[in-house]
């Protein structure tokens, strides 16, 4: 089915084509961050042994330490600068304007659209990379690492490993956000959501050690993986559907027949899946676990960066597929959203006053945050606009 949207002035590229490089540099570089915080910290006076003989040539990996690769700091000032970098060339993206751009699959007989960046798309990347480098910068003194070399025991070597591990982890977070932002297909959106998912149930659960830390852990990773699985559903019900996870074709479909139950049903799961990110009850219950179980820096970037990727995953689904389908109606999922932004707004409050712990308290305000966020979602619901404005 052709699409009904039209786009002006649209510029297509292929995927991996010089044009796709360069249009994507933020991502590059959180990419080529991730290649130097593997290879970086393991570099070494290493040596590798010829087979069958005695002869050992220099390895460079592994081995004994240099003293500047062996420096516990060195993997968060590697993911700060590359975060940073990407914060940017984002924000340089948009200062000098920004056409939009489609990139298209690379099937010459049935190309598929994959990404949009589009100013849309760079706003919540601001955010994005933004909030994970301030997370990094200040996670670098948290994590407990003493000296640098060989002369430490085995327990503080360790500690010490595990710094390039935390920082892997917030670049994958960020690329997979940066994915959600950009996606134009159903696929590619969920990949995007689990790559970031996964590495945030990993975040959370970081301090093991504490009792909070892996009770946080496995809270948020149970009711997460539910929540994801939940949302997959929907998305598999709105392909069975359509038949294609193009959002342009999705958006063509729902236009004609969005009232029928099948793609009602699939909105709501995927409306579970990202209440959870935005920590919209009563898909919230993990959040003030979480916040209370992980590291400050950890607990910020679930507050700011995992909620803007939810609501700019359900901005996609609700404003670009499901959107109103005439200026004399409003949206079919307008009250439902609309009694989830009361329901979510209240409790978030009331649950507030009484808490103890600060970090919850702080939880169930991001939750009454989320409900202000999700009524603003509604009011656009209730009349047509234009969707190429979000991609």
């Amino acid at each position: 089915m052709a699409s009904s949207r039209e786009v002006p002035d649209m510029e297509t590229t292929q995927a991996f084509s010089s044009e796709f490089y360069t249009a994507l540099l933020p991502e590059m570089m959180l990419f080529a961050g991730l290649l130097a915080l593997i290879v970086i910290p393991n570099l070494g006076k290493g040596t590798f042994r010829i087979p069958g003989t005695q002869i050992r040539l220099p390895w460079f990996m592994g081995g004994e330490r240099y003293a500047l690769t062996s420096n516990p700091h060195l993997p968060a000032w590697i993911a700060t600068i590359t975060l940073t970098g990407a914060f940017f060339a984002v924000g340089d993206s948009l200062r000098g304007g920004i056409d939009s751009l489609l990139v298209m699959s690379s099937d010459a007989d049935s190309a598929k659209e994959l990404l949009m960046i589009n100013g849309f798309s760079r706003v919540f990347e601001l955010i994005f990379f933004g909030a994970l480098a301030l997370a990094s910068f200040a996670s670098m003194n948290r994590l407990k690492v003493e000296g640098v070399g060989s002369k430490l025991d085995v327990e503080k070597l360790y500690n010490n490993r595990r710094q390039a591990d935390f920082y892997i982890l917030m670049l994958t977070c960020g690329l997979g956000m940066s994915v959600v932002a950009l996606a134009q297909d159903l696929f590619v959106l969920f990949i995007g959501l689990e790559l970031a998912s996964f590495s945030t149930y990993v975040l959370v659960a970081f301090l093991k050690e504490t009792k909070a830390g892996a009770e946080a852990g496995m809270k948020y990773f149970i009711v997460g993986s539910v929540a994801s699985g939940v949302g997959l559903y929907g998305l598999s019900m709105l392909y069975l559907w359509a038949g294609s996870l193009q959002f342009d074709v999705l958006a063509a479909t729902f236009a004609t027949s969005g009232t029928e139950p099948l793609p009602l049903i699939g909105i709501g799961f995927v409306l579970v899946g990202f209440g959870f990110k935005v920590s919209a009850a009563p898909f919230h219950f993990a959040a003030p676990d979480a916040y209370a179980g992980a590291s400050s820096p950890v607990a910020g970037v679930l507050a700011t960066a995992s909620k803007a990727m939810g609501m700019v995953g359900l901005i996609r689904m609700l404003l670009i597929v499901a959107a109103p389908e005439s200026s004399e109606g409003s949206a079919v999922w307008l009250v439902c959203l609309g009694a989830l932004a009361a329901l979510t707004m209240t409790w978030g409050n009331l649950a507030a006053l009484g808490s103890t712990n600060p970090k919850r308290m702080l939880a169930y305000s991001s939750v009454a945050h989320a409900g202000y966020m999700l009524a603003g979602l509604t009011a656009v619901g209730a009349w047509t606009w234009d969707p190429s404005f979000a991609g």
